[in-house]
């Protein structure tokens, strides 16, 4: 087969424009600025208020909740009932200035961390990507079972603290302490400490403390902060017994 040049000067070109426009589509990829991103991140919580989705253990595994359509309410109407949300119309707390969603689903046993107090607390939790629309990682498994996650929390003067134990191992802890070399709780985690009770169950219909947040990339973990990635948690709270 023979190509003449002027033939072949066009698929080079052809090929050229190509290569060109592949390399312009990764760049503007890449390229996405901050802003665009919280966009994308504003649009995803906001699509996650008015849907159910169903959080499974894995694509063959038990359901694990369903959050409902979200109905958002005000820090005003909040502190009017008392600082909880009524879950029977599935009411989450917005906090304004940190874009932060909760709901109290259970204030629990015992009292607020007074000012001052130090307390361990024990937390379960689940952890849902909401725009990988799949859960993330949880440490409710027979895997983790033996290891919750264990956090040393203090209150300086009204001002509530949180790291994890190092010595606990727990998968929150293992998986981003390790990555991020950082004991530091995400503030999406400490936030709801100010609102519920941090005792120990003392009978069995007594529940723990159990909440719902809807977690803004810059008030999470130090991997969903440089990824600007939104996550919604359902965590418990429970005094470690001395």
């Amino acid at each position: 087969m023979i190509i003449d040049n002027g033939t072949m000067i066009k698929t080079m070109k052809y090929l050229c424009a190509l290569c060109i426009l592949g390399v312009l589509c990764v760049s503007c990829k890449d390229d996405e600025s901050y802003a665009d991103q919280k966009k994308k991140e504003r649009k995803a919580i906001a699509a996650f208020l008015e849907r159910d989705p169903l959080i499974l253990l894995d694509a063959e595994g038990d359901t694990l909740l369903h959050t409902g359509k979200i109905n958002p309410i005000s820090q005003e109407q909040f502190e009017a009932q008392d600082s909880m949300t009524d879950v029977s119309k599935n009411e989450y707390v917005l906090f304004k200035q940190t874009g932060i969603y909760m709901q109290i689903v259970r204030k629990g046993p015992g009292e607020k961390l007074k000012h001052g107090e130090n307390k361990q607390i024990i937390c379960r939790y689940y952890e849902y990507s909401i725009m990988g629309d799949s859960l993330h990682s949880t440490d409710r498994t027979s895997y983790w079972a033996p290891s919750p996650e264990i956090l040393n929390v203090s209150n300086n003067s009204g001002t509530i603290s949180a790291s994890f134990d190092s010595d606990a191992n727990g998968a929150m802890n293992v998986i981003y302490g390790t990555t991020s070399n950082s004991t530091t709780v995400p503030t999406g985690w400490i936030v709801p400490m100010s609102y519920i009770n941090l005792g120990r169950q003392k009978s069995d219909d007594e529940g723990i403390a159990l909440v719902r947040v809807i977690v803004p990339h810059s008030q999470g973990t130090a991997a969903a902060t440089s990824s600007v990635l939104p996550y919604f948690y359902e965590i418990s709270y429970q005094e470690k017994r001395n």
